[in-house]
């Protein structure tokens, strides 16, 4: 994807999309990447709403990752919020 740190080079399918809530104190719908620490990981869209809907800093998405940026920083990408 374009703007987007590649996948592992090692292909093991370590850079994946999956559903998440996302943790933002502001939400702001300009960011498109977030620190891993940020992300809780869900193995379906429901789980994700749910996690998020009693949560006003937590918001559901798609999510693809982790990659580790230039900084060595682990980061997951936004796909598309739920």
């Amino acid at each position: 994807m374009h703007g987007m740190v590649p996948p592992d080079p090692s292909g093991e399918g370590i850079s994946q999309a999956a559903y998440a809530t996302v943790y933002m104190p502001k939400f702001k719908n300009s960011r498109n990447r977030f620190p891993a620490s940020c992300i809780t990981v869900y193995a379906t869209p429901q789980e994700a709403l749910d996690a998020a809907h009693d949560d006003a800093k937590r918001f559901a998405a798609i999510v693809q990752g982790p990659s580790k940026s230039s900084e060595g920083q682990y980061i997951f990408y936004l796909r598309q919020w739920l």
